[in-house]
């Protein structure tokens, strides 16, 4: 029975992203905010539980990526359609079959973000060397940082923060940013915890504790920066190391 409890929290986050979807096509951002949140929120666990119960499976492997696939990998792109839909003044107006839509060409750029997500999704399934680290951004990361900005907008009320991420070039760059991180050669460490020890885990609990410090005094304007700690940290990390070595 307990080999099915890691599959049980996969299928929960694949559920959860199922949800998310459904809000963020419906432009309730928020909600699809809050069930992506509940999905990362399994996926964390899920792996943890399989790792503690001696239970990890190939299949678990697949179905772990097929459920970020739509939590960490669709949800994102619908959020960046709607917000580039938002923030876009003009464009080139779409025609189906002699009728035209109000719909423009420019917010299916986000789903560059989905197709990025894919990718990286793929190549980690057959890579081998991202055991105890990962190779680019993982993609419940990358949802984090996408879904943190509809979150910003609501809750920060800034005339400074809301222009600039309903700027359409903003939104492009940081699309184009998002697509190359998830599948760069950057070398970043994984938040996967073989046991509760502080030594074995030292920089996984330090940069938890920082990131519930940034959470509790710049609530979501704090995902954005903990990303970029994130990435920032790991390669420190990683130059360390390679002193260390040398």
């Amino acid at each position: 029975m307990k080999r099915y409890i890691p599959n049980f929290l996969t299928l929960l986050n694949l559920f959860s992203g199922c949800i998310a979807a459904v809000f963020a096509v419906l432009n309730y951002l928020e909600w699809a905010a809050l069930f992506v949140f509940i999905g990362i929120f399994f996926d964390f666990f899920d792996g943890f539980a399989a790792r503690m119960l001696n239970v990890q499976s190939e299949v678990g492997v697949q179905l772990d990526s097929l459920a970020d696939m739509i939590t960490s990998g669709l949800v994102p792109g619908i959020v960046m359609f709607q917000l580039l839909q938002m923030a876009e003044t003009g464009g080139w107006n779409l025609g189906f079959f002699g009728h035209e839509t109000e719909m423009t060409v420019l917010p299916f750029f986000g789903f560059a973000i989905t197709l990025a997500s894919a990718y990286r999704l793929a190549k980690f399934n057959v890579d081998e060397n991202q055991v105890s680290s990962f190779i680019g951004l993982p993609t419940p990361a990358n949802a984090l940082l996408i879904l943190s900005l509809p979150l910003i907008l609501v809750y920060h009320a800034n005339d400074v923060l809301n222009t600039l991420i309903l700027s359409e070039w903003f939104l492009i760059g940081l699309t184009l940013v998002s697509a190359f991180l998830l599948n760069s050669r950057i070398e970043l460490f994984a938040l996967k915890f073989k046991n509760w020890s502080f030594k074995d885990n030292a920089v996984r609990y330090l940069f938890l504790i920082g990131s519930l410090i940034l959470l509790v005094t710049l609530k979501f304007l704090a995902v954005p920066i903990i990303i970029i700690f994130y990435v920032f940290s790991s390669l420190l990390l990683k130059a360390s190391k390679n002193n260390d070595i040398l």
